[in-house]
């Protein structure tokens, strides 16, 4: 019993030391540039469609938050969403690769001294009832473009059919290839219909945010 304890009591400490290492981790930009190969050949091309699991434009991710960037990148590396092209990229970057990457793209495409609105554009009664049930505001911002924690992302400005896919996988459970695990989004996501869904998502991408697609060429 004692072995088993000692044990258990080692993974623990092994974890939070490996958790405390990747959190300790510092990004560099510079070093993220020459990493991002395999990313421009979608998020660098404005427009740009996937097909899986459905079509949908590919999310933007200059401007989006730097430790966001790193907790989807593991999110996939573990499994916790599940999308075959993103997982296999995820697997080939180890801890220092996330950090410098979500370095670069927190700061690409960024214009110094720009401001957001402190609210969002005032929705309409059904959506606005839809924001109150889900307490998007609660977790993304009253902007839904300054999110209370960095690892929560902004939402303001991405587009729509990616948001509603991205809403529609948090519903997904026991899939093999698509569908993500959190709790609270998961616990959020499936108060709503698919078509109410969607409508958060349009009002969502109709705000104004940090996001961008800034254009890449797709060879290096």
């Amino acid at each position: 019993m004692k072995k088993i304890v000692s044990i258990a009591f080692a993974l623990t400490v092994s974890a939070v030391s490996s958790l405390t290492f990747a959190q300790d981790i510092k990004g560099d930009a510079n070093a993220g540039e020459k990493k991002i190969a395999m990313c421009i050949g979608c998020h660098g091309i404005i427009g740009y469609q996937a097909s899986f699991p459905e079509v949908y434009k590919v999310p933007k991710i200059s401007g989006q938050s730097e430790k966001y960037i790193t907790t989807v990148l593991n999110a996939y590396k573990k499994g916790e969403r599940k999308h075959p092209t993103m997982r296999g990229i995820a697997d080939s970057l180890n801890d220092q690769d996330m950090a410098d990457i979500s370095a670069y793209y927190a700061n690409h495409g960024k214009v110094e001294g720009a401001s957001l609105p402190d609210k969002a554009k005032e929705p309409n009664a059904k959506v606005a009832a839809l924001l109150t049930k889900g307490a998007c505001a609660s977790c993304h911002g009253e902007n839904f473009a300054k999110p209370i924690d960095p690892s929560y992302p902004k939402i303001a400005g991405q587009n729509a059919d990616y948001l509603f896919v991205a809403l529609k996988s948090y519903k997904v459970e026991g899939a093999a290839t698509w569908g993500r695990s959190n709790g609270v989004m998961g616990g959020v996501a499936k108060q709503f219909s698919n078509a109410e869904l969607k409508e958060l998502a349009n009002y969502m991408s109709a705000q104004q945010g940090d996001l961008k697609t800034v254009p890449q060429s797709k060879f290096r």
